[in-house]
């Protein structure tokens, strides 16, 4: 009978080369007993309770029984997966003995003693490890290690076999270090992460791109509008926030960049701005700052970000190129966005797409000489962003090689990859698409003509509004004195129509562009009418000019496309309207709203020559005191516009039409019947002004009622006075009966 019993975990026991087995002394018997067993709750507690290494769960359990010099003892090997306890229990007094053999080496004793100075009957042992390359290694032995490639072989604290090394957005620099070294990129409407995956903005708001918490006052925005299509949405421009304080330095369509409010003037050699490095090329505008050991770069050609960070392993960035996961909601930037960002539409398909021919373009990422870089950088993201949206989206605008322009940079930003001959295979230029044009906050830069010329086209939302009207631009604003209209430089364009070559009636009035709007805008004044004509009628004065582009001409055709917009103001004639005001009200005002000039009538009476001294309400103005009653039209240009008083009346009852009347006014001069009444100023502006001696009319209660007719007359071609005889010639009406006695309340009312 052999002298020892050995339980070997990789092969029969052999004595001369050994093996990994447990060798302790042979029971009485040649034989023994066991039983493979599931797992057993209460039996895999106490080992938790009693090995604290161990982690995983019970898979199984073998329990062998041996009786050894006459006494019961039992083994009993547990399995945890990765992992393996051995208990050793012994029945009565005595000790059990086993030996820990890697390769025939001992390298540990596992025993048992049970007397009555140690009542410890049982024990429990981890006997795990990981074996490699013919050796065993404990929990956290570092097996091997490539300082080239930053890969490190260890046994984990499972005793499973773990390979380390730098992390999905690291670089190893070769001896042994690893660095951050990650690329996002935004494009059209997609937002590919530093893990490599894909998110989708399907609105025109601003987004929060990368945010370290380890620099709070730094911050990337990625702000997006439509184009063409209300349903498709594009990176429109990058800001960088700095909070120093709230520093925004705004990376713009055309490779404008903004810092707050003021352009700068950027090259190829970096300027510091705020500790911020920019530069300029052809290709686009850069931007490179140093955060706490880390680099993070920002290009912008005006269609594609990308945000490259460099620096030390371990650093963590929010926002969506730094957690895809969270929801677009959460870093939807409200307080850099407008009201209406998030309203989706849903626009008719696109027939002229094939959606087959631009899958077969994506594709080309999977080609050579794509594919060298394929290991590196995973082509999939950037396909899928190609794919979702040219097949949605025309490919104009050089959106065909955005998405190919995108990946190749990112490939030389990562791994170096300079993807010789890309840009022959696939037709894309060098040049950042529209560099060094920029559009206004309605307009995008676009492709124009097959060759490649370029302008601003309106963006759709905003051309909407004109396009269901069939305008070209704003209502007409009229002020106190001028007139103006504003056209869109872009829907202008849209119709092959040149600003440059419109004008008005007078062709030396010709259309001002605003460099930062692109709206263009026709205006004339008092001061230059700009051959505007001038129409009246009963009810309205209307002041009208036309935005052409004929010259004066005797030629009977043309082949010009003939540009006709007309624009005009209007003054509107006061209404009739009676308003009673006893002296208690010693004004009335009317309110004119016409479709372009606004005004305000006013008729008061004063008690001085200087009309400063209002009649107070229910105050008693004393017979044959002195009155002065002005009428003003307020918001009338007075060079323009003459506001003439035909004639004033007073009845002894509210109604203007009342039987018993006087008149103070007729045809626009005194009556010459009431040698009191004196007329200053009519027609000659915007106010007048007459004066005469209160009265009351005979057999009444003393209230009088006053009314007055009047109209505006443009005074460019007409004379707006009148010519009035001399007080000599005055007669006093038959119809007038009043005298100047005791007080009277005075009721100021007017008609047109």
């Amino acid at each position: 009978m052999s002298e020892n019993i050995a339980f070997c975990f990789d092969n029969f026991f052999n004595p001369e080369t050994g093996g990994d087995c447990l060798v302790g002394t042979a029971p009485d018997l040649d034989s023994t007993e066991f039983w493979i067993n599931e797992p057993n709750v209460e039996i895999q507690k106490l080992i938790y309770d009693n090995v604290a290494t161990i982690q995983n769960r019970m898979e199984c359990y073998v329990l062998f029984i041996m009786e050894l010099n006459g006494k019961n003892y039992g083994l009993v090997p547990v399995n945890f997966g990765t992992q393996t306890t051995l208990i050793v229990e012994i029945l009565a007094f005595g000790s059990v003995v086993f030996e820990a053999q890697v390769g025939g080496i001992t390298i540990d004793i596992l025993a048992v003693l049970f007397d009555p100075n140690n009542r410890q009957y049982q024990r429990f042992f981890d006997i795990s490890g990981c074996r490699h390359a013919g050796g065993l290694y404990e929990y956290g032995a570092v097996l091997s290690s490539d300082l080239k490639t930053c890969s490190i072989l260890t046994c984990s604290d499972t005793a499973a076999l773990q390979i380390s090394g730098c992390g999905p957005l690291e670089r190893c620099e070769g001896n042994g270090i690893c660095m951050l070294n990650s690329t996002c990129t935004v494009t059209g409407p997609t937002v590919i992460d530093f893990h490599g995956q894909v998110n989708t903005v399907e609105d025109r708001c601003s987004y929060s791109l990368v945010l370290t918490p380890s620099v709070p006052d730094f911050h990337v925005l990625g702000n997006f509008q439509e184009r063409r299509r209300k349903d498709v949405t594009f990176l429109d421009s990058v800001t960088l926030v700095l909070d120093r304080p709230s520093i925004k330095i705004h990376l713009e369509q055309g490779g404008r960049v903004r810092l707050d409010n003021t352009i700068l003037t950027l090259n190829s050699s970096p300027q510091l701005v705020h500790n911020v490095e920019l530069s300029k090329d052809r290709t686009g505008v850069t931007a490179k700052l140093s955060l706490s050991y880390s680099t993070i770069s920002v290009f912008f050609d005006g269609y594609t970000a990308q945000i490259h960070l460099e620096g030390p392993a371990g650093s963590s960035f929010e926002g969506l190129c730094g957690n895809s996961s969270r929801s677009l909601s959460d870093l939807r930037l409200s307080e850099y966005s407008s009201t209406s960002c998030e309203v989706k539409y849903n626009d008719p398909a696109d027939s002229t797409i094939n959606c087959n021919k631009m899958i077969e373009r994506c594709n080309l990422l999977k080609e050579a000489p794509f594919s060298s870089c394929n290991s590196d950088i995973d082509p999939e993201p950037y396909i899928t962003a190609c794919t979702n949206t040219l097949c949605k989206y025309p490919a104009v605008d050089g959106l065909n090689c955005q998405f190919l322009k995108a990946y190749a940079r990112a490939c030389r930003l990562q791994g170096n990859h300079t993807l010789d001959g890309w840009r022959s295979m696939t037709g894309c230029s060098s040049e950042a698409f529209c560099q060094d044009r920029t559009c206004s906050d309605h307009e995008f830069c676009g492709q124009k003509t097959v060759s490649g010329d370029t302008r601003c086209f309106c963006r759709t939302i905003f051309a909407s509004k004109y396009r269901s009207t069939n305008t070209l631009g704003d209502q007409t604003v009229c002020s106190q004195n001028s007139a103006s209209l504003s056209l869109a430089s872009c829907l202008l364009e849209d119709k092959g129509i040149a600003y440059s070559d419109l004008h008005l009636n007078d062709q030396t009035c010709r259309g001002q562009m605003d460099e930062l709007t692109h709206m263009v805008t026709f205006s004339f004044n008092s001061s230059n009418s700009c051959g505007t004509m001038i129409i009246t009628n009963n009810s309205h004065i209307i002041y009208k000019n036309t935005i052409t582009n004929q010259k004066s001409s005797s030629d009977v055709i043309t082949r010009q496309d003939q540009i006709y917009i007309d624009f005009s103001c209007v003054y509107i004639q006061p209404d009739i309207e009676t308003a009673n005001f006893r002296i208690r009200d010693s004004s009335v005002i009317q309110h004119a709203t016409p479709s372009a000039w606004n005004y305000t009538l006013t008729m008061k009476a004063y008690t001085d020559v200087g009309r400063t001294q209002a009649v107070e309400s229910f105050a008693e103005v004393p017979l044959n005191q002195r009155i002065w009653v002005e009428l003003k039209a307020n918001g009338l240009d007075g060079d323009m516009v003459a506001m003439v008083t035909d004639s004033c009346w007073t009845t002894d009852v509210a109604s203007s039409s009342g039987s018993v009347r006087h008149d103070l006014i007729i045809d626009g001069c005194a009556n010459p019947a009431d040698q009191t009444v004196d007329v200053k100023e009519n027609g000659l502006g915007a106010y007048n002004y007459f004066s005469f001696n209160m009265f009351q009319f005979t057999g009444s209660s003393g209230e009088i009622y006053l009314h007055c007719k009047i109209h505006l007359c443009p005074k460019r071609r007409n004379k707006c006075t009148s010519t009035c005889k001399g007080a000599a010639r005055r007669r006093r009406p038959a119809s007038s009966k009043y005298k100047r006695a005791a007080s009277a309340f005075i009721s100021l009312a007017w008609t047109n």
